[in-house]
């Protein structure tokens, strides 16, 4: 049950698992949002963040797979979650079809994931009533 005053939320994801804390506090935030009965809109990983959406992060068994964490929690609660093209690209992250278009041997992004372009933040951010960002620290 959605309340009346509900919020909207677009979440940027600019900081990287292990490197940063921002996936982890987002994804504290979102949980909260969808258990007080606001929406996540859409999840856009920009910069660092788009390591997030790797399928070849493989932490120490005693540490937390924040990537499967959120691939679980997206697919539960059917959230759009899309990296930024250029971050993606710049970082070596592709979808099958980047891997085609760049004739790489290999893909590394997938489902929930989509690949794409800024375009579909700032669709995301029109449809929100908030957008927030969770940015990765200086190292």
């Amino acid at each position: 049950m959605i309340a009346e005053d509900a919020a909207r939320f677009t979440l940027v994801i600019t900081g990287a698992p292990y490197a940063s804390q921002a996936p982890q506090t987002a994804l504290h935030f979102a949980r909260a949002a969808i258990s007080g009965g606001h929406t996540i809109a859409q999840v856009f990983l920009y910069g660092d963040g788009v390591h997030l959406a790797s399928n070849l992060t493989s932490p120490p068994s005693d540490e937390t797979d924040w990537p499967a964490e959120w691939r679980a929690f997206l697919t539960e609660h059917q959230i759009p979650a899309t990296c930024c093209i250029a971050s993606a690209l710049r970082r070596g992250l592709l979808d099958d079809s980047e891997a085609r278009r760049y004739e790489k041997p290999a893909s590394n992004v997938s489902a929930p994931y989509q690949v794409a372009g800024l375009g579909d933040w700032l669709a995301a951010t029109q449809d929100s009533t908030r957008t927030l960002y969770f940015n990765g620290g200086q190292s």
